[in-house]
């Protein structure tokens, strides 16, 4: 997940945050999560360095704690043991040092943080090329006042180590002979001898030449994956690119299938500690599995663990792990990731840890409003000799009626989990373009058409068979609505949910739950066989039971005599088609038009590419002059670059995308649905590709003033009154109309809708809607038509969710943010600063806290209470124009929660 769009949104406009990572800060005897944003300015560049909760998602989410200059005085260097080094998947150790001040940082293994040391040092060499130029830093001064106490980097270490003192002497040589930096240094440090890497750009390295290439490619191991690392290397070219791509097709001349065993488990655990071994889990398999990937969900329930993503129950479980290995074999730690409850831990055999290479993890959630990970999944991927394989565990949504937004999530997490590539100029890597994929979890789809006595009945004659017929997730799959291509192995244990803790009885709590399949083990790929699958019915800390699969995985190997010959035939005959022709392409379509784009609603057309020249290409969509992106920000080209072999084509998705960054101006008419793409050919022509659609205007997007005078649907508007009520200022009522609404329509109709059926409803604003049923929400807001509002309670609940996070002005408006936070220990304060709204707003935001004082009345039923509701609404009613720090999103809801008050004005 791209956290840089959080800092993003802290920063004022003239800066730009590059990139950004998730890492651990290590104290003398603690560590502590921080996220580290790379940010860009006029005058240089710095590291913003943020406390932050959960993942970071908008800008709430985060607070600035320190700011680290990049200056001549500024050095980065790896300081991990070798025996770190020695292990794959290793997080990477570095020390960040500026003057006389250090900080120690751990970051994930992975391309985000490789990413991030490359661009830092990227920016540190820009420093140097002008060292007469010294940058000028007030432009960090104005963020200042947004950090707190001294700064995390006066707190963690002390003066530069010796290490660091001949670092800088060496970077000071570097400089005076003019040559741009090193890849690898061996230092020794006061505490013994470490492993010391000054990190450099692929620009900076001193692989500038082809010979020097070849030379890396000689002297490094001859393992297939360090060949792929090395042809990955962003410097390569389009001859590189082509060699890739003809070993890829060519791949059966020079590998070989071997047989590889695979431990699959899955367990959702209740927020429990682990009370029991998972020996009879994990060590089932008469021999020991080459590789574990081991899933947990609902590993902590608390709201510590749901709102700050932090959680000591992640090491309880992964030690409860290590020790239920199988024990006759030894196994390393490859990769841990983890989403609020939901984590996901591989262990490979240590004879194969030196074949695992291209490790990266991601994670998404599918909670309300798309973002809270208290749903969605964790994902690991990894090539295993030549073979790409990735392992998802996910937890879907809950409830035996919800199984349209179990598919939902299901279509989200393959669509919004993305990994980044080890060449940083490809697209990412989407789930399904793997060879392998293994997907575990808690799935959570329940049995249909069944009492739960006819079921207890089918269980009891043992009699799975039949009842599979009545699984939710059979027959969705069955009628190709999710997990399109995978395969499940037969079920022959009974249903794994839901268990009274601590026993084997079936639930016996006053809902009586109908037992169900809800932990599965799904796979895709070929040459992939089940040796077993079976449930673990032993352990009763939860009330599920673990489930596990073994796996036989045919995993591709590499004949290396076979792969020289092929790798040199391949380079022969590019020689002789090299420089001969200038590449060119057909295209399917020269220009194209989205009719009724809506809002939040996906549209996407293809634009194939067919190479017809006598070599191959490379394509990229680029920049027209003046503009800092190559298309506006609600269309996308996916891919934006790629690679053609001759003969060969390639389909591009043109994706349209209304959100609510984009809406107000589409809405206003101030700006349209037209853009001209420029689509350029390396050593080739450019092609013009005009883009081009109407908007249908929308509640969404558009300010409160604006609803408040309209009576009518919006689409039955002029767009001229629509710009004009736009540029309209919140003080005026438009000439010759009726008074203006006391709330906007739109948003009565969705209050006044869950005020009569939702005031009691379980899990209200914290659970999602499904989005077909937002969509004709939407619409019904936008047209008139239906008279009343479709869809669930929850899809009408994140409906005015959505409604209120996507306003331009919030319901607090800007300008009386800073009186909020400095009346917010004050009741009568705060009513005061309310009064003094323009009239709509005040409007809307009593007649908000009058309906969720109303929720709160009936808590016992919908299991709300004034700090989950604060949390929710508080950020959306009150929002910050230079967004906000950790203590000013406490203050906002202290100030929100005096309106929660019984008997508040």
């Amino acid at each position: 997940m791209d956290q840089s769009v959080a800092i993003q949104e802290t920063l004022e406009r003239e800066e730009n945050c590059i990139t950004a990572v998730q890492c651990d800060v290590l104290f003398d005897d603690i560590t502590e999560s921080r996220l580290l944003g790379l940010v860009e300015s006029t005058q240089g560049h710095a590291i913003f360095i943020y406390t932050h909760r959960r993942m970071a998602i908008t800008a709430d989410d985060v607070s600035l704690e320190d700011i680290i200059p990049i200056s001549l005085e500024f050095a980065v260097v790896e300081v991990s043991s070798p025996e770190e080094l020695a292990v794959v998947g290793a997080d990477t150790k570095v020390r960040v040092s500026y003057q006389e001040e250090a900080l120690e940082l751990r970051l994930p293994f992975g391309s985000q943080s490789r990413f991030f040391l490359s661009e830092v040092n990227r920016a540190w060499s820009d420093v140097c090329k002008s060292p007469t130029q010294v940058p000028k830093f007030e432009w960090i001064n104005k963020y200042h006042k947004a950090t707190r106490g001294q700064g995390v980097v006066k707190q963690a270490l002390a003066p530069l180590s010796t290490t660091l003192t001949k670092l800088s002497q060496h970077r000071k040589t570097e400089k005076s002979s003019d040559k741009k930096g090193t890849v690898e240094r061996e230092k020794v440090s006061n505490s013994g001898t470490q492993k010391t890497r000054v990190y450099s750009s692929p620009e900076s390295q001193g692989i500038s030449s082809r010979e020097d290439r070849d030379d890396l490619v000689r002297s490094s191991s001859h393992t297939p994956s360090n060949k792929a690392q090395i042809l990955a290397m962003p410097q390569f070219n389009l001859r590189d690119n082509l060699i890739r791509c003809e070993l890829l097709k060519n791949e059966d001349l020079y590998t070989y299938l071997e047989d590889f065993s695979f431990f699959l488990g899955t367990y959702n655990v209740n927020g429990q500690t682990p009370k029991e071994s998972l020996h009879p889990w994990l060590s089932c398999t008469l021999d020991p599995p080459d590789i574990y990937c081991v899933g947990f969900q609902e590993l902590d329930l608390s709201k510590e663990a749901f709102f700050f993503n932090d959680t000591p129950k992640e090491l309880e479980w992964t030690k409860a792990v290590s020790k239920a290995l199988h024990p006759d074999a030894k196994y390393a730690l490859v990769k841990l990731v983890r989403l609020v409850g939901i984590m996901l831990i591989f262990y490979v055999k240590k004879e194969h840890a030196e074949f695992i290479s291209d490790v990266e993890a991601e994670t998404v959630g599918t909670g309300i409003m798309g973002r809270m990970g208290n749903k969605g999944a964790v994902a690991i991927r990894f090539r295993f000799h030549n073979s790409d394989i990735c392992v998802v565990n996910s937890h879907l949504a809950a409830h035996i009626e919800e199984y349209e937004r179990r598919n939902q999530d299901y279509k989200d997490i393959c669509s919004r989990l993305q990994f980044r590539q080890l060449d940083l100029t490809q697209p990412p890597l989407t789930i399904l373009k793997h060879d392998v994929v293994l997907w575990i979890g808690d799935l959570n789809y329940r049995i249909s058409d069944l009492d739960v006595d006819n079921v207890k009945e089918l269980i009891s004659k043992k009699d799975f068979e039949t009842l599979h017929s009545y699984d939710q997730l059979k027959r969705q799959i069955d009628e190709e609505a999710v997990f399109v291509g995978f395969v499940e192995g037969e079920i022959d244990f009974q249903p794994t949910y839901k268990y009274d803790t601590g026993s084997d009885k079936w639930d016996t709590s006053e809902k009586c739950r109908v037992p169900a399949w809800c932990d599965r083990v799904l796979w895709r790929g070929k040459n992939i066989n089940q040796q077993h699958y079976q449930s673990h019915m032993a352990l009763k800390t939860s009330d599920h039971k673990p489930v596990s699969s073994l796996l036989l995985i045919g995993i591709k190997r590499v004949n290396g005599d076979a792969y020289k010959k092929t790798f040199e035939e391949i380079v022969r005959n590019i020689d002789k088609m090299e420089n001969e022709c200038i590449p060119s392409v057909t295209l399917s379509k020269r220009e194209f038009h989205f009719t009724d784009v809506k809002f939040m609603q996906h549209q996407a057309e293809t634009l194939s590419l067919f190479n017809d020249g006598q070599v191959p290409c490379q394509f990229e969509f680029i920049q027209k002059p003046n503009e800092p992106t190559y298309c506006k920000p609600w269309l996308t080209a996916n891919p934006p670059k790629g690679f053609i072999a001759q003969g060969g084509s390639v389909d591009i998705e043109l994706e349209v995308f209304v959100n609510r960054s984009t809406a107000p101006e589409l809405n206003s008419g101030k700006q349209q649905i037209e853009e001209i793409l420029v689509l350029h050919l390396e050593r080739g022509k450019d092609y013009f590709i005009p883009v081009t659609g109407n908007y249908l205007p929308s509640c969404y997007g558009t300010s409160i003033h604006s609803l408040c005078q309209l009576r009518e649907p919006i689409q039955d508007m002029p767009q001229e009154t629509l710009r004009k009520l736009a540029e309209m200022s919140p003080d005026e009522n438009a000439v010759n109309t009726e008074k203006p609404l006391d709330i906007p329509k739109e948003l009565w109709m969705m209050v006044d809708h869950l005020f009569r059926n939702a005031i009691k409803q379980e899990d209200i604003f914290q659970q999602p809607g499904l989005r077909s049923e937002f969509a004709e929400i939407r619409d019904c807001l936008d047209t008139g038509l239906p008279d009343s509002l479709p869809g669930s309670n929850h899809s009408v609940a994140e409906a005015l969710l959505l409604f209120l996070d996507a306003l331009p002005e919030p319901v607090v408006p800007y300008s009386f943010y800073q009186q909020c936070l400095e009346s917010c220990s004050n009741a009568s304060q705060c009513e005061k600063v309310i009064s003094m709204l323009p009239q709509c707003h005040q409007n809307v935001f009593n007649y908000l806290a009058a309906f969720l004082r109303e929720l709160l009345k009936n808590s016992a039923s919908n299991r709300l209470d004034a700090n989950i509701l604060a949390t929710i609404f508080a950020s959306m009613l009150l929002r910050s124009p230079t967004k906000q720090d950790l203590a000013e999103k406490r203050k906002t809801q202290e100030f929100f929660q005096h309106f929660l008050a019984q008997g508040s004005s």
